[in-house]
């Protein structure tokens, strides 16, 4: 449980990276009225993200979800960079980069020359070890995890990660922030997987392992799970979504941690992944989607 507070520690929210979840976390960001610079190092990816940006939000007007003078507002409280340095004002960091700690450190490590001291640094990683961040930096008391999930407009849960080094005063300010745009916080500590992969995860793994068994079809297991546990899509529709190749990925990481069977990953999904077919991404997992 963590308890909210004071949030006026935070005024202007960096954004390093511009892929999906990057700029679905600058989405949010600017819609609750946080001035937020966005960073992608790349500058062709940048202005892919900060177009796939606009369109959601032009989506969400032409929708009635959104008006146009709240879009324009939205909008206008974004700036884009492709220098870490234009971050340096800012009172959070939130960084949403390459799924591997030698891409984050090397990030953190930057921001760590260019920022004040009082600048609270925070990971979206869904399964990296925060702590090995957090070291890597001057303010390891001012590291934590925020995990938000995909798609972040819509889902209404964050995940905030302390270590034992993060400060309790840095743990409320966080969760003053989520709160202020309109999520849920949920107060975690630093294990692999966090809650919800850590439950998820062996779920997903369990239902190819089922599916390599020919215990029922993807399409009658995806069912089974929607109609008997009344969950929103099936196993086999949401490993297409989240990507093969990031569940296998994040199953190693896993494994890595705890060596305990369930986070093994099943042959068929290594197999699926050397053949290119990694779901939504591809157009082709457990499912087709050629459109």
């Amino acid at each position: 449980m963590i308890s909210s507070g004071r949030s006026s520690d935070i005024a202007t929210v960096g954004v390093v990276g511009c892929g999906l979840m990057g700029s679905g976390i600058a989405q949010v960001c600017a819609s609750a009225g946080f001035p937020t610079v966005v960073c992608e190092l790349d500058e062709d990816a940048l202005g892919e993200g900060m177009t796939r940006l606009e369109k959601t939000v032009r989506g969400a007007v032409d929708r009635g979800k959104l008006t146009e003078d709240d879009s324009e507002r939205l909008l206008d409280s974004l700036t884009a960079t492709t220098s870490l340095a234009d971050l340096a004002s800012c009172d959070l960091i939130v960084e949403a980069v390459t799924e591997t700690l030698e891409a984050k450190r090397s990030v953190f490590t930057e921001l760590d020359t260019v920022c004040g001291s009082e600048t609270i640094f925070a990971s979206n990683t869904s399964s990296l070890s925060i702590t090995e961040m957090a070291v890597a930096t001057r303010r390891p008391e001012r590291f934590v995890g925020l995990h938000f999930f995909n798609p972040v407009p819509v889902m209404a849960l964050v995940e905030v990660v302390r270590t034992l080094l993060t400060g309790e005063d840095v743990l409320t300010a966080a969760a003053t922030f989520v709160e202020r745009l309109g999520k849920t916080p949920v107060g975690v500590k630093d294990r692999t997987g966090f809650v919800v992969n850590r439950l998820l995860v062996p779920y997903l793994l369990e239902a190819i392992r089922a599916l390599e068994e020919d215990l029922a079809s993807a399409q009658d297991i995806d069912r089974a799970m929607q109609l008997g546990c009344g969950y929103p899509m099936g196993p086999f529709t949401l490993l297409d979504y989240v990507g093969l190749d990031t569940t296998l990925y994040i199953a190693g990481i896993m494994y890595d941690e705890f060596r305990q069977p369930q986070y093994v990953a099943p042959p068929l999904l290594k197999r699926m992944v050397l053949a290119g077919h990694l779901g939504r991404k591809s157009g082709r997992g457990f499912y087709r989607y050629d459109d």
